[in-house]
């Protein structure tokens, strides 16, 4: 069936919908690398400390485990470098926290380190998502290194090859397109092991067929994949 093709409704509009990622629990997709992740997000509250780490390359779904957290014990999301202006003892009021990015600190050193600590005093569970291990955030702080290196922490591997078919197939049918199986697998071959990648390319794919008002073939994709550097941009 090849197709790709969209109620005629659709075919008409001449601007993209824009489609928001969803990071619900039902849209995770599970594989090898990323069940252990998934296993400790859920063993909550029975964690072995109060803080965590999940560490993962973009794309590798460390924001949507948090989101799926953060929404199962109602906790805040926030980014590393906002807790430089963050009030520190109001946060520790919380029974959970998740710092997404949190390797990007800033000027967040020493919050941060407040904030594990009060985390300890006051049973706080705190979330922190990063791109590589602590070792490796050029921190200045040795006291916060020390804290984060003895902090539990698990690592999300790149998408393999089950994962990064699944997520395509999802994001095409987000879109209201059916793509023929032989579209995903040309897709899978050329494209970083990356949901961000993954993501972004199928929008493009869809917006330039949308402008074009044609059907998602092996042709267009072909015509696109030398784009697949610029999509992330």
């Amino acid at each position: 069936m090849g197709a790709g093709l969209r109620p005629s409704r659709w075919q008409q509009l001449g601007l993209e919908l824009p489609l928001k990622p969803q990071f619900s629990r039902d849209d995770f997709l599970v594989s090898e690398s990323n069940a252990d992740a998934l296993r400790l997000i859920e063993a909550w509250p029975h964690w072995p400390d109060q803080v965590l780490l999940l560490v993962g390359a973009p794309g590798s779904g460390k924001s949507h485990l948090a989101a799926i957290w953060a929404a199962e014990v109602g906790a805040e999301i926030m980014s590393g470098e906002a807790l430089a202006t963050a009030d520190i003892a109001a946060l520790s009021d919380r029974p959970a926290l998740a710092i997404d990015a949190a390797d990007r600190l800033g000027a967040a050193e020493a919050p941060l380190f407040h904030l594990l600590n009060l985390a300890r005093q006051e049973n706080m569970s705190v979330l922190l998502t990063a791109r590589t291990h602590p070792d490796h955030w050029g921190l200045k702080t040795p006291d916060l290194l020390s804290r984060l290196r003895l902090a539990p922490s698990v690592t999300l591997g790149a998408p393999d090859d089950a994962l990064l078919h699944s997520v395509l197939r999802k994001l095409f049918r987000d879109r209201q397109l059916l793509v023929d199986p032989a579209i995903i697998d040309l897709i899978a071959l050329h494209i970083d092991r990356s949901l961000d990648v993954a993501r972004a390319f199928v929008a493009h794919i869809d917006r330039i067929a949308l402008a074009r008002g044609s059907a998602v073939t092996r042709a267009l994709v072909r015509e696109l994949l030398p784009d697949v550097n610029d999509t992330t941009d």
